[in-house]
């Protein structure tokens, strides 16, 4: 075996083991083709050729560890960072024009795609906002492929940049896995060849690397999102207990305490009164316990976990009827949530607890009604009653200056289960809030498409 073969031989023993598979085959091409010969007009010296792949399996042993990087780190911000570097490592063969590449990471942000990080471009640049609805960009988010333009300078959303006017060719890389579009990687040079097909197919696979480092980022950075606003329900939970449990079972306790005084002393003078004081605290320390355990069982719900959603709610409106007299009407679809883990039944308890306890509290209502809709693959939680109502922009507007944070709770609630949450309310007229649930990622990108109405 020729020194070139064999140097070929072990470059994809290393490579297959070390790169990932989308990773190495361009690579390997790669190599391929810069052994068969220099400039492809004259073979070179054997010992040139090994001279040359010795020199290339370096600078690609570099490539895939800085690729292999993105993957290792759990960090957001450091992926998006390294992203730019690890591509123009990955196409740059040393020469002075390397230098000219201008690389751009567009993200988007609402109905934009905005600039993240790039490298090339003037400051003016950095804030430009594409709307990716024309051109280059357009073709590349719509198809999912990479595109090839000639001349950025003239292409409609791309000649925003100042810094492509001296550009001739440049390519858009869309960062798109299924239905989620996280940006592009738009790459430019003033060279009008200067991305060749060897260049293009390795700036695809080290895109499709990113995306998955990307993609971990983002669930990595959830999950810590989740546990943090578990930890904020947590401990609204614990205070939410302490305002209740001084507002009512403290107090009543109190008020048993003077009370039996009261009646110790007045058995000296009356016994029939005092006899009438004791029944009366028999009542006052009932009612007191029902309190207590309508608290212990809103904090814990043991019939959720055994029997459901749908139960919980029939024992929430029972033991709301049982404490304080009012009086609240559940209605549920068969099966609307049977395929739905108790962890997110879990969170829909809480936002009809929340909404009802509200309601009662406030609204002065005779009714309070909580429906549970399935319609396809949306499950739509509903607690309407026939109170007093409010202004709801008027509340929302000095909401920071309440001591409450019964609204945010709801929306926050929601946001868990990839939801929405509406509240609407006039003055007279009662209040209607609703939980709009995804039960499948397609359903969560309709519901928040822009233009959704429930």
């Amino acid at each position: 075996m020729s020194a070139f073969g064999l140097a070929l031989s072990m470059s994809s023993e290393w490579l297959a083991g070390v790169a990932p598979l989308a990773l190495a085959l361009p690579l390997l091409g790669f190599l391929g083709r810069l052994g068969g010969s220099g400039n492809g007009t004259r073979p070179l010296r054997p010992e040139t050729r090994v001279a040359e792949l010795e020199h290339e399996l370096e600078r690609l042993r570099t490539v895939i560890r800085q690729t292999a990087s993105l993957n290792a780190t759990l960090s957001h911000d450091r992926v998006l960072e390294r992203v730019l570097d690890v591509c123009a490592s990955a196409i740059s063969n040393g020469n002075p024009e390397d230098q000219w590449l201008v690389s751009v990471l567009l993200l988007v942000a609402g109905e934009n795609l905005e600039v993240e990080t790039a490298r090339g471009l003037t400051t003016a640049d950095l804030r430009v906002r594409l709307r990716g609805e024309s051109g280059a960009t357009e073709r590349a988010l719509t198809s999912g492929h990479l595109v090839a333009i000639e001349d950025p300078a003239r292409d409609p959303e791309l000649q925003c940049f100042a810094g492509l006017h001296q550009c001739k060719s440049a390519v858009c890389v869309p960062l798109v896995v299924g239905l989620e579009v996280y940006g592009l990687l738009l790459f430019a040079h003033p060279n009008p060849t200067f991305f060749s097909p060897d260049r293009v197919e390795l700036l695809e696979s080290i895109a499709q690397q990113a995306l998955v480092a990307l993609q971990n980022a983002k669930l990595y950075m959830d999950l810590q999102q989740e546990k943090e606003n578990l930890t904020e329900a947590q401990e609204e939970a614990r205070k939410k207990l302490a305002r209740d449990l001084h507002d009512g079972p403290t107090q009543s306790v109190g008020a048993i305490a003077m009370r039996v005084n009261f009646a110790r002393r007045l058995m000296e003078r009356d016994v029939k009164a005092a006899a009438d004081e004791l029944f009366r605290i028999e009542e006052l320390a009932r009612r007191t316990t029902k309190e207590i355990r309508q608290m212990l069982f809103t904090l814990r719900p043991l019939v959720l976990e055994t029997e459901g959603l749908v139960s919980a709610l029939q024992h929430l409106a029972g033991k709301m009827d049982e404490t304080h007299g009012q009086q609240v009407l559940v209605e549920a679809d068969p099966g609307a949530v049977d395929d739905l883990e108790i962890g997110k039944q879990g969170v829909l308890f809480y936002i009809a607890e929340e909404a009802v306890t509200n309601a009662r509290k406030h609204a002065k209502a005779s009714h309070i009604w909580v429906r549970l809709r399935r319609e396809g693959d949306l499950l739509t939680l509903e607690i309407q009653d026939d109170g007093v109502g409010f202004d709801v922009a008027q509340v929302e507007a000095n909401y920071e200056q309440r001591g409450s944070l019964g609204m945010i709770n709801l929306h926050e609630r929601a946001e868990m289960l990839n939801g929405l949450m509406r509240i609407d309310s006039a003055r007279g007229k009662g209040t209607r809030i609703l939980a709009l649930v995804p039960l499948t990622p397609e359903e969560a990108d309709r519901l928040h498409r822009p233009g959704f109405a429930a």
